[in-house]
């Protein structure tokens, strides 16, 4: 789901495959492309583009994701195709996958996005150089292999802006930022934080933000939890219900969060109170009635710490886990089974004080008939509600988060189709 995708499941360990004709491409010549600009506390994302006829448009984009759409490793691409509200999304690069259509490869439906076996053929699909080059693998290393930073230097002669999600820098490259500076191209590293003198502690102030807050988390990493937190502000905000998502990881800043911070990348005395000030800001300036905060890793995950983070920082009134029924091991731990959804849910109740509302599933190996029985046993052993957000619909979110939150009824209009 939001960081995996759902239908095609993996379970072998994460891997570097490097794009076969990655520099055998000849360069590109450099079209005019528009740059918007760029804040320099923090990467903002553009929004929209001025067209040649003065109107706003989306920026173009084409997607790296080398041997991994679909995959886990993959997850960037797999939401950039499910959902982007800033970027037109013109084609994928996997030569695993070419001649695809790349939501067909996620087991979804043709979103007319096509798989291109390299970047010139991505160009060619696209009609043009699109604005942006966007590096949507999400490698365990966090770091580029030579054949990709190849690729992306490729990218930026021909005149693409860049979007990197990566721990790697690349602003900090000596090599990739002469390249941009002389090509007029504009890097984003997605990651970033803001500068430490502007970094923020936690104040307590998250006690002002008095509409429901509910945090998504999950029993692993690369679960779906994104994909389900977005899904879910959409849906309640289709019923009349006010919500805004918090996103804390690359993948939903990509996708257009309007709120968000990239926790991982933030150190770590900082994290609760740039999350809890972000909450604030959402608050003050959207007047919500409800706030979706997007959970990263897993509490029980000895890998990951932004769970606790993110419970300390936000003091959800409610949680909504995410499980994958199917997964027998955590992603990248072959030899760490996965835990139970009620072994997670005791231990979220007993770290925080509050309440998980609602399960959601992954449904990566299930047939649907196996989706249903799942959901049927744990509504039953653990007395919550449970759905898969992209399979079952979307009213069952909905109804999960009224009946925790009764006063969020009054706001509901008419079901959605």
């Amino acid at each position: 789901m939001s960081d995996t995708p759902l239908s095609v499941r993996n379970d072998a360990p994460r891997q570097s495959t490097d794009l076969a004709a990655a520099d055998q491409a000849a360069p590109l010549s450099k079209p005019p492309v528009a740059i918007p600009t760029i804040a320099a506390a923090v990467p903002v994302l553009p929004v929209q583009l001025a067209a040649r006829d003065g109107a706003s448009r989306k920026a173009t984009a084409i997607i790296y994701c080398e041997a991994n759409l679909g995959e886990i490793d993959g997850k960037t691409a797999n939401g950039l195709v499910r959902h982007s509200e800033i970027y037109e999304i013109l084609a994928v690069i996997d030569s695993k996958h070419a001649g695809s259509d790349a939501g067909v490869v996620l087991g979804e439906e043709h979103q007319g996005i096509p798989v291109c076996r390299d970047l010139a053929d991505a160009i060619a699909c696209g009609g043009a150089v699109p604005d942006y080059y966007i590096y949507g693998v999400a490698p365990a290393s966090g770091m580029l292999t030579v054949p990709q930073r190849g690729l992306i230097l490729e990218a930026i002669a021909s005149g693409m802006n860049i979007v990197c999600g990566l721990h790697e820098f690349l602003n900090d490259d000596e090599e990739f930022a002469s390249a941009g500076a002389r090509h007029n191209v504009t890097i984003l590293d997605v990651r970033r934080p803001r500068d430490k003198k502007h970094l923020r502690s936690f104040s307590g102030r998250i006690a002002e933000v008095t509409c429901p807050r509910i945090a998504v988390l999950g029993t692993d990493c690369a679960i779906g939890k994104r994909t389900t937190a977005t899904v879910l502000t959409r849906a309640l905000n289709e019923r009349g219900i006010r919500a805004v998502l918090v996103g804390t990881g690359q993948t939903g800043l990509m996708q257009g969060a309007r709120y968000g911070v990239a926790l991982d990348a933030v150190p770590s005395q900082f994290c609760s109170g740039e999350l809890e000030a972000t909450i604030v800001e959402a608050f003050e300036v959207e007047h919500p009635d409800v706030i979706i905060v997007e959970g990263q890793g897993s509490l029980s995950h000895p890998a990951y710490s932004t769970s606790a983070v993110i419970l300390r920082g936000c003091h959800p009134d409610g949680v909504v886990l995410q499980h994958a029924p199917a997964r027998a091991h955590r992603c990248d731990f072959q030899s760490m089974p996965m835990p139970s959804p009620a072994d997670e849910i005791r231990l979220i109740e007993l770290f925080a004080a509050t309440k998980v509302i609602g399960l959601t599933i992954n449904h990566e190996g299930m047939s649907d008939d196996e989706v249903s029985a799942a959901i049927t046993s744990y509504e039953c052993e653990l007395e919550i509600p449970a759905t898969d957000a992209l399979s079952r619909p979307s009213d069952r979110l909905v109804d999960m988060v009224v009946a925790a939150f009764p006063e969020l009824e009054k706001k509901l209009t008419v079901a959605v189709s």
